[in-house]
């Protein structure tokens, strides 16, 4: 099972403010632990949403919207993406994120978001088409 932990925005983080070298260590030390566990797909941060852009879909119109974007809990700073065998084991690693205080982290919320498998979606030609599609990226890398 995949699951995405996707790390929520925070003031500091809209607002630019670079992790602490405490806290940067303290993740990296973290994710060598994901890496060494082997549950460790993919990870990156996010440039505040000042720098990001919006396309919203409204009957067959599109609209561009640059950031900032108002309401910081709804936003996204970050994410690891991670391979386990339950929810139950994605939370347990979500709770090992070290937002801790003494590594300058005030606060931090993880949501954790399973992924789609095409075993999930009944057969069909357009299932077929995504998994190909699918095959042809992994090639790729």
């Amino acid at each position: 099972m995949r699951f995405m932990m996707i790390v929520k925005a925070t003031k500091n983080s809209e607002a630019g403010v670079m992790p602490s070298e405490a806290l940067l260590g303290a993740m990296a030390k973290y994710n060598e632990e994901l890496l060494k566990a082997g549950v460790l797909l993919d990870l990156t941060g996010l440039h505040p949403s000042s720098k990001g852009t919006r396309v919203k879909f409204s009957g067959g119109s599109r609209t561009v919207i640059d950031g900032p974007f108002a309401e910081t809990k709804e936003l996204i700073a970050g994410y690891w993406l991670i391979k386990v065998n339950s929810r139950e084991e994605a939370i347990a690693w979500a709770k090992r994120v070290p937002f801790e205080p003494a590594y300058g982290a005030g606060e931090g919320e993880i949501e954790i978001r399973q992924l789609f498998e095409m075993e999930d979606f009944a057969p069909s030609a357009a299932v077929e088409r995504h998994r190909e599609l699918g095959k042809d990226l992994a090639a790729r890398k």
